[in-house]
């Protein structure tokens, strides 16, 4: 099942309040303001810094090209 596009319309970075944006092939939200990707499990995010996988460099440049 895929994130419902109203979810996301309203989640933000909890860290930084900025918007996210779905990476359905990793089942990650990520917040290129604060580098980091906060998993989705069983369709539920994940918004806690704990549970968040801190992005490459790359990984934030490769994020800030595609917008």
């Amino acid at each position: 099942m895929a994130l419902d596009p109203k979810l996301l319309e309203i989640l933000v970075d909890p860290l930084t309040k900025a918007p996210l944006v779905y990476d359905r092939e990793r089942q990650e939200l990520v917040s290129i303001e604060s580098a980091l990707a906060y998993p989705i499990r069983e369709d539920i995010p994940i918004m806690l810094e704990d549970e968040a996988r801190k992005l490459t460099l790359d990984e934030v440049d490769a994020w800030r090209n595609k917008r």
